[in-house]
């Protein structure tokens, strides 16, 4: 039941979050400055991971944490999500520079 429960709050989430963008990802073309991309990055990848992104319902996303995958596997996961994991797919919402962006920010701990 908690896992019912935890993943009904998931998609809720999820759902309230894409809702709040405007212009979908096929019309953007990277519009976004890195400052907006760096809030982006903090408030919803740090809804479900953490705001210090330590893990919470999602697991970390400290640089050492992600040591292990490439800026193309991460950008690959922000886009299309993990499949039977909480992780959403977020092509809708962002266009594969930005995603790209996110990547490098996530595996430096630092903006470009």
């Amino acid at each position: 039941m908690l896992i019912l429960r935890n993943s009904l709050v998931i998609l809720i989430t999820t759902l309230a979050l894409a809702g709040t963008y405007s212009v979908s990802a096929e019309n953007a073309t990277s519009s976004r400055s890195p400052n907006a991309l760096e809030k982006m990055v903090r408030q919803d990848c740090g809804s479900c991971h953490g705001l210090t992104f330590k893990g919470g319902l999602g697991s970390p996303l400290l640089p050492e944490s992600l040591a292990a995958y490439s800026v193309e596997d991460l950008t690959t996961i922000i886009l299309d999500g993990l499949p039977g994991t909480a992780m959403p797919p977020w092509r809708a919402i962002v266009t594969p520079d930005e995603a790209t962006w996110m990547a490098r920010y996530l595996k430096t701990g630092e903006p470009e």
